[in-house]
């Protein structure tokens, strides 16, 4: 079994399209993403969307995608947007803006 430094990290970059601004979207996904291990934040963007950013191992990134897409979130998910990309490092803690 490989250990934590054999796995690659990576960072996810998920926009959140639906009614998830104002019913607790963001602190649920700072609490599932705590859970995981991850590090990043997730924030309010002015069309509606949450954009999160999440950094850690690959499993635990996508493990936050599913759980962002899976219906168990407060408010309503209509569509999540990914990016996949290198992570910048840096970042402590997981933080709502």
């Amino acid at each position: 079994m490989p250990t934590t430094a054999d796995q690659p990290t990576s960072r996810l970059t998920a926009w959140v399209h639906g009614h998830v601004q104002g019913v607790g979207f963001r602190w649920w996904t700072r609490a599932r993403a705590l859970e995981l291990g991850l590090v990043g934040g997730a924030r309010n963007l002015s069309d509606g969307r949450v954009e999160v950013v999440a950094e850690g191992l690959r499993p635990d990134c996508e493990r936050l995608l599913a759980l962002l897409r899976g219906g168990g979130s407060p408010g309503r998910v209509d569509t999540v947007v990914e990016r996949w990309t290198e992570p910048r490092g840096g970042i402590t803690g997981f933080v709502e803006r």
